[in-house]
């Protein structure tokens, strides 16, 4: 290959990463302060777990679709400017939420954007380093994260300097409106760097029997592995539980401001060892193998998981974010480069679809089980996780013959 291609490839991998910079800094303004919202304007833990799960689940099968259309008509990047442009506009209208019902509607509806661009992003990424998924990935990722980091430090600043008062229910329902809409301002922003996104030509994919086939026709392999991310996507229910369970366990001793500030900072964390620890895992599976990196998340997920059960102190949540941090640079990209590898080159798209898919799907009853067993005690949420993350991984030791 010539030096030129491979400039070109890695200048796409770095752009792509540049528009998600962007995208989460507007994203991870609100992720972390969007379930304080949900309970200000009188959401449940049951409604936080609703709305977590559709956050997930609706755009599933935009997810698969955009993948094959992706696949289909030979391009990636009409699909990936879509979804930003449509995440962007459902941020403006969230920050007009004045009921739990409006969160749910539009952060869902947000999520269709994010249906639209994953696979087809992710294709053009796996395009651009054929011979280091992994590593490609890992870059991806740890620039996403980075924004989140950005992100996150914005809220906590804006705190800081601007919500002088946060007693009153009013006083953080416009602080959060305020800070949603600066967020969605940013993500209009983020689309500009697609622009100089040059996507490799590709033939399109004949249609024959249409995309029930086209998904039956993946690998066994990868078929295998797909049933097993997707049981451990019934453990992986919303972040906002480990938000929410901070944030009470310190307003319990302390004023709201610095309650919400402490949480701030621990989510912080867990982007900083996110964004750390990318890149090594990404790379570290490109030489021992994704499947062991993959075991080692799982488990590590479930450890996680039983901490958060029984934490109450700042000392054993200032451990646990990091390594909730460190599980998903374990997992998250790694999934996807293992799906990468899977898959032919033909059908890469659809295959990342269907992954996102099935995760997608298994998201909302993950999260509504969840937020039910929070309405008994708070602890069952994260025992469940604990839980169905080791069946997850033990599965995955027993099948691991037919990965070799």
């Amino acid at each position: 290959m010539k030096r030129s291609n491979l400039k070109g490839t890695g200048v796409n991998v770095i752009l792509l990463g540049i528009v998600s910079f962007l995208n989460d800094m507007s994203s991870e303004m609100i992720i972390p302060i969007l379930p304080m919202f949900i309970s200000a304007l009188g959401g449940t833990l049951f409604v936080m777990g609703v709305i977590g799960g559709f956050q997930d689940s609706i755009s599933s099968i935009l997810k698969v679709l955009s993948g094959y259309w992706s696949d289909r008509v030979g391009k990636r990047k009409v699909f990936v400017l879509s979804g930003y442009l449509t995440s962007a506009s459902f941020k403006l209208l969230l920050s007009f939420s004045s009921l739990w019902q409006h969160i749910l509607l539009f952060a869902s509806f947000e999520r269709v954007g994010k249906g639209l661009r994953t696979a087809p992003r992710d294709a053009i990424i796996a395009d651009s380093l054929p011979e280091a998924h992994g590593k490609g990935f890992g870059i991806h990722r740890a620039l996403d994260t980075a924004g989140a980091i950005i992100g996150s430090v914005m809220v906590l600043i804006l705190l800081l300097l601007f919500a002088f008062h946060l007693e009153q229910i009013a006083e953080q329902i416009s602080f959060y409106q305020s800070v949603i809409f600066i967020a969605a301002i940013i993500s209009f922003c983020s689309v500009l760097p697609l622009h100089f996104v040059k996507e490799s030509r590709k033939r399109p994919m004949k249609e024959r029997h249409g995309l029930q086939i086209s998904i039956r026709m993946l690998p066994a392999q990868l078929k295998i592995f797909i049933m097993v991310a997707t049981l451990f996507g019934l453990a992986n229910f919303t972040y906002m539980f480990f938000i929410l369970k901070a944030e009470r366990s310190f307003a319990a001793v302390m004023p709201v401001k610095e309650s919400i500030a402490l949480t701030l900072m621990l989510y912080i964390f867990f982007n900083i060892f996110y964004a750390a620890f990318a890149i090594p895992f990404g790379t570290l599976s490109d030489s021992i193998g994704r499947r062991k990196v993959l075991t080692m998340g799982y488990f590590m997920f479930a450890l996680t998981c039983l901490g958060f059960a029984f934490a109450d102190s700042i000392y054993s949540f200032a451990i646990l974010f990091p390594l909730y941090g460190i599980v998903y640079a374990m997992v998250d990209g790694n999934q996807r480069a293992f799906v990468a590898d899977l898959s032919t080159a033909d059908l890469r798209a659809t295959a990342l679809g269907t992954f996102h898919t099935m995760i997608g799907i298994i998201s909302l009853p993950a999260s509504i089980i969840a937020g039910a067993l929070g309405m008994i005690t708070p602890a069952l949420t994260f025992i469940f996780g604990a839980c169905v993350s080791s069946i997850a991984g033990l599965l995955f030791v027993a099948l691991r013959n037919r990965f070799l």
